[in-house]
């Protein structure tokens, strides 16, 4: 059985989440397209993680009731505005545009910023049903810190930012603390090479069971904390072939 350092998050004071009942708000979801530009040539550099793998960005919800099917999405500049395609599971391809690169344009969602999350999706076809691939989600997770898709840190924490936004510490580190999303409700996970297995600690399932009702808000878990994991990035003992395997609670 393997075991691995793990640091918690970090808890804060909570905060009350705005109600959303129009498209149009005051406070949009906005990434920076050109750094999501920088994250698919980050995907492009380090592909020997997962070479058959393809790339796409997600929206998960971060709020309670939140629909996917009522999330539009487009690029947005000076002149420049692309409406990007969603599938039903929140995930889409990002075009290349040099209009919008140039014009520094923002990826829009019609949400607050508290009511969505951010990620990369690196899959690589064919896996059986129910696994993960553990270079895949290394790839995503150096992928995701380059496009600047996770926001969760509290104001408190300012000065770790750079740390906290520095792909190769993240992703490399122990307490980097890059949070995974399963489909399903999550009782348990394995990782398996070859002959050589080990089961996921519980202080490596939702979200290291630390959340309290204060620091849930700042958690980018708030709505998916029993699809939450991390992954032993950082533990080059586990080849990129490893696969983790998830028992769901839904699971007979």
């Amino acid at each position: 059985m393997a075991s691995w350092a793990f640091l918690p998050s970090l808890a804060m004071a909570a905060e009350a989440l705005p109600s959303v009942q129009v498209a149009s708000t005051r406070d949009p979801v906005d990434k920076s397209y050109r750094k999501m530009l920088q994250g698919m040539d980050r995907f492009a550099r380090d592909q020997a993680l997962a070479p058959a793998a393809t790339l796409r960005f997600r929206l998960l919800p971060r709020a309670p009731g939140l629909r996917l099917a009522d999330l539009t999405l487009r690029v947005a500049g000076d002149t420049v505005s692309l409406p990007i395609a969603l599938a039903p599971d929140g995930s889409f391809a990002l075009p290349r545009d040099a209009l919008a690169a140039r014009e520094d344009a923002a990826v829009l969602a019609n949400r607050k910023t508290s009511s969505l999350t951010w990620r990369a999706w690196v899959a690589t076809p064919g896996l059986p049903p129910g696994t993960r691939r553990l270079g895949d989600l290394r790839l995503e997770c150096l992928v995701g810190m380059t496009a600047g898709l996770v926001s969760n840190s509290a104001p408190l924490f300012g000065w770790l930012a750079d740390w906290l936004s520095d792909p190769d510490a993240v992703c490399s580190q122990p307490d980097g603390n890059y949070l995974f999303f399963a489909d399903r409700p999550v009782f348990g996970v394995t990782l398996q090479h070859g002959a050589r297995s080990a089961t996921l600690p519980l202080a490596m399932l939702y979200a290291g069971g630390t959340q309290t009702r204060a620091s849930l808000p700042f958690c980018d878990c708030q709505v998916l904390l029993d699809r939450s994991y991390y992954a032993p990035l950082w533990d080059r003992s586990w080849p990129d072939d490893t696969l983790l395997s998830f028992d769901f609670m839904d699971t007979p």
